[in-house]
């Protein structure tokens, strides 16, 4: 089974390049990376993206943070294209697991991101309220575990044993914090994997002997250490 690659990103010119690219299945943002991007207009930016990535699947986020208006900026996203997946929070920022929300739009048959997810515990929930139907993702953070003394391994193999016998659910490896990670996700037959461009283009590097690497890195310090023009 192909872990598929995601472009973690909401730069117009860098989606523009990367969705031209073989090895970049889709895309995710958040409204995070839309800041970063220098979005002014949220729907604009947004459509204006879509108008060069309009096959691969892409994720936009709803920021709203009440059931209600989540429901309607979701409404609004969906319609935009059907190559979109509409990002939901597990919870809200007052904690409330946002089941209802995911309910409702997963029975109407619209494709959901379910994000922020941090434990098995909350894939079950999350799993329990999608229409099996619909085309879904659930996104693990796995980086963030990790950067926290995690290990995110069991949370994904307790998820994945979950939501195999279901097509149409898939799990995400999100926070990708090295290269390595996606040979993580490969191991264990994760559905998809999210990436910032950096990481995506260290793949391309990936079976460089380590004879070549130790050569590399020593001409690299020989090299700045000549630029500096030290001497002892």
């Amino acid at each position: 089974m192909k872990t598929k690659v995601f472009c973690d990103i909401a730069d117009y010119k860098t989606i523009k390049f990367f969705n031209k690219k073989s090895l970049v299945d889709g895309f995710t943002t958040n409204p995070s990376l839309m800041r970063l991007a220098g979005a002014k207009n949220y729907k604009d930016y947004s459509l204006k993206i879509l108008k060069i990535c309009k096959k691969k699947p892409i994720s936009f986020e709803v920021f709203a943070d009440n059931s209600k208006n989540m429901l309607k900026q979701a409404y609004e996203i969906n319609s935009w294209g059907k190559n979109v997946y509409v990002k939901i929070p597990v919870v809200n920022s007052k904690g409330i697991f946002m089941g209802s929300v995911i309910k409702e739009l997963s029975d109407k048959g619209i494709k959901l991101n379910i994000t922020a997810v941090y434990t098995f515990e909350q894939t079950k929930k999350i799993y329990k309220n999608l229409n099996k139907k619909t085309k879904s993702i659930i996104s693990i953070f796995a980086g963030r575990m990790a950067d926290k003394g995690k290990d995110p391994l069991p949370i994904f193999k307790k998820s994945l044993f979950l939501t195999k016998k279901n097509k149409n659910i898939e799990i995400l490896w999100a926070s990708t914090r090295e290269a390595y990670n996606y040979i993580q996700a490969k191991q264990i037959k994760c559905n998809i994997i999210t990436m910032p461009p950096k990481i995506i283009n260290q793949i391309n590097t990936f079976g460089k002997s380590f004879n070549k690497m130790t050569l590399d890195t020593v001409k690299g310090f020989l090299k700045d250490s000549q630029k500096s023009k030290f001497y002892l």
